[in-house]
């Protein structure tokens, strides 16, 4: 099974279905709209438009389990990222990243390491992991690295389909 083969829903209703992605490089990123780092949804929403024509996406997945700072509803989540950043890349339901209740998309995705060496649980919003055309996940990034961060875009270049 790969990232591409998880089922999730998309925040406004009906099948995310990753697998439309295969062949696509992916950075998965647990969001929130009330975190200190929700001003990072403007370097993803620049890394979308800047790399979406060559083969990438940037997928969303809101997440309340850290201190309660994706509260909203889907409309509400919606409404939020379009109005405050306008973003355009997809967005999934919101899930919980860690615990009893992970969803099987972070089961996929928790294995890989962090430059740290940091593997498992999901430790704050704004985690991100970098998925290979193949569905492979490549990199793990601590939710403080800035989408636009050298080592981000590096990471993101490097798995551009050819």
């Amino acid at each position: 099974m790969s990232v591409f083969d998880v089922e999730i829903e998309s925040l406004r209703g009906g099948a995310a279905d990753l697998g439309q992605y295969r062949g696509k490089a992916v950075l998965v990123v647990n969001v929130a709209s009330k975190c200190g780092l929700t001003p990072q949804y403007n370097g993803l929403e620049r890394l979308q438009e800047r790399y979406a024509e060559r083969g990438f996406t940037v997928l969303g997945v809101p997440c309340n389990q850290f201190m309660g700072q994706e509260p909203g509803s889907a409309e509400e989540i919606a409404e939020f990222c379009s109005a405050t950043y306008g973003v355009t890349f997809p967005l999934t339901e919101k899930v919980d990243v860690n615990g009893p209740a992970r969803h099987p998309l972070y089961d996929e995705l928790t294995g890989v390491a962090d430059a740290e060496g940091h593997t498992g649980d999901i430790r704050w919003n704004f985690e991100k992991f970098l998925v290979a055309p193949d569905g492979a996940v490549v990199a793990r990034f601590a939710p403080q690295a800035e989408p636009e961060s050298a080592e981000v875009v590096s990471a993101v270049e490097g798995q551009l389909p050819r």
